[in-house]
């Protein structure tokens, strides 16, 4: 007789029959925890150094947890109600019934025997109904130990993963169950944010979204294909161009590009110039109370290493649409300046017929203002500064033909080596291509932000930190699962992710296999 009802009414009282089989089913877990207990209050105890302690508790608890959740699956086991016939998704009914068939779980407390009735019919695969009851997972990985590697895994590497699973629970697993546990882990987390209701905002806060790429070694077999032709022509041609290091601009074409979104709410911050850069002719004590630039709140993040930049983009500008579905709040999207990425936003945006207002990085164009700066002065003259400042100022106030003119008229006048000249000239044209989303006048009378030191952030610690680290070369499915786990702990949405998956993960594996009986619906 079941210990449940499966309409959610309050079940009955335990009968004799099982309390009598629960106190068999927890008798080891009792007899361990007894022990332990005796072994505390027996005088040799009085020994033992306090860290001592701490090992034997540790060791010894984490067998009575073992016992006292083999014991709860016992209980259940004895008291698996047992039906004439199960019915499966294809109308099949299943009426040969066998008793204590086992299987086995890696749990977090170590490996549990589970023994269940097995409902037949000829030529279809066993229904479990407990299985179902319990929502265990395929494999012999338990949801537990699956969520405690998945979490190791976007930690550090593999192998410290199966390090730190051992040290906390006792527990060896190997390196291909982690990355497994990892794929199987992240399996929902685009479906959970497709469902996802926004944190709500005050009326009238920008949108900031922002979007940057970086290469993740990949194995072979997993590059794109262009970069994968072109790695093989190179290694048919005889390899790199020199033996001890790459020429410049040589790539090994071992990367694969993941791309990466963020979209956050950006309260407005109004700045003028003086706030961004003192003036080098007044000095900062000219303006000293300077206005602090716009804070981020809301934060989240995307990225992908399987999908294209574009699906990307999509999937920020979906976040962004859930934050503002009629569109009548600022949209910000801050850029570094590549052409692609900027005509795929562009092309998004006239999709969903929104208006946005990109803004080009600020930190990217100072590059370019000190690269040119570095041909018409000594790298650590004392006027370089003020070269790089006055011209930044220029452009911060919307007049950024301005520099490019100075800066031609300059190169003009003073005798530059051809090297120097083509610097100067990039920077000019740089500046020329991207001057309609250089207006930084209007971004800080408005209170926007100027740079994209948010998505700067979230490649170096969702790529860089993890699947950049010395050796590591990825498949796909693992680059991607892993990635797709850092991003869902950075935006502290893993227990509410959780509690989807395991949902998920129950009609995948045992809702979709019954018809709608016997209690199965979660």
């Amino acid at each position: 007789m079941s210990r449940r009802q499966a309409d959610g009414r309050r079940p009955e009282p335990a009968s004799a029959a099982e309390l009598e089989a629960g106190a068999a089913a927890f008798a080891r877990a009792t007899g361990l925890f007894e022990a332990l207990i005796g072994d505390l209050a027996d005088r040799k105890a009085d020994a033992m150094m306090a860290f001592d302690l701490e090992v034997m508790i540790s060791e010894r608890g984490r067998e009575v947890m073992l016992e006292l959740l083999q014991g709860h699956m016992d209980l259940r086991s004895i008291c698996e109600p047992q039906h004439s016939e199960v019915t499966d998704a294809d109308g099949i009914a299943h009426r040969r019934i066998e008793k204590n068939h086992e299987r086995q779980l890696n749990s977090v407390f170590g490996t549990l025997r589970i023994r269940r009735i097995a409902y037949r019919a000829l030529g279809a695969a066993n229904l479990h109904p407990l299985d179902a009851e319990l929502n265990l997972p395929t494999g012999r990985t338990s949801h537990g130990l699956r969520r405690l590697a998945a979490y190791e895994a976007t930690r550090g590497s593999f192998a410290d993963a199966v390090a730190a699973i051992e040290r906390a629970c006792g527990v060896r697993v190997g390196k291909l169950v982690i990355e497994q546990a990892a794929m199987r882990a992240a399996t929902d987390i685009d479906r959970f944010y497709r469902g996802t209701p926004p944190t709500p905002v005050a009326a009238g806060v920008p949108l900031a979204l922002s979007f940057d790429a970086k290469g993740i070694v990949m194995l072979p077999k997993d590059l794109r294909e262009d970069t994968r032709r072109n790695a093989e022509a190179k290694q048919a041609a005889g390899g790199p161009a020199m033996k001890t290091r790459l020429a410049a601009g040589e790539k090994l074409g071992r990367k694969r590009m993941a791309v990466l979104g963020a979209v956050w709410d950006s309260p407005t911050a109004p700045r003028n110039t003086d706030d961004v850069i003192a003036d080098p002719d007044t000095g900062p004590d000219a303006h000293p109370e300077r206005a602090d630039g716009p804070k981020a709140c809301n934060k989240w993040l995307t990225a992908s290493v399987a999908d294209t930049g574009a699906d990307v983009i999509s999937a920020a500008f979906d976040q962004a649409e859930d934050r503002d579905p009629d569109h009548q709040r600022d949209w910000i999207v801050l850029v570094d300046g590549a052409e692609a990425q900027i005509a795929q936003i562009q092309a998004e945006a006239i999709v969903r017929g929104v208006d946005i207002h990109i803004v080009c990085d600020l930190i990217h164009v100072l590059e370019y203002l000190w690269k040119a700066a570095w041909c018409f002065h000594d790298k650590a003259g004392p006027d370089i500064e003020a070269f790089v400042a006055r011209h930044a100022r220029t452009i911060l106030a919307g007049n950024s033909e301005q520099t490019v003119a100075d800066l031609r008229r300059a190169a003009k006048t003073v005798a530059l080596t051809d090297d120097k000249l083509a610097t100067v000239g990039k920077t000019c044209t740089y500046l020329e291509n991207k001057r309609h989303w250089l207006r930084y006048d209007i971004a800080l009378a408005a209170g926007w932000p100027i740079a994209t030191g948010i998505i700067e952030g979230a490649c170096r610690h969702l790529v860089k930190d993890r699947l950049d680290i010395t050796g590591a070369r990825w498949s796909l499915a693992g680059a991607e699962a892993v990635l797709k786990l850092r991003a869902l702990i950075t935006n502290n949405d893993v227990d509410a992710y959780w509690t989807f998956h395991l949902r998920a993960e129950h009609q995948r594996i045992h809702q979709a296999r019954y018809e709608h009986q016997h209690g199965l619906a979660a």
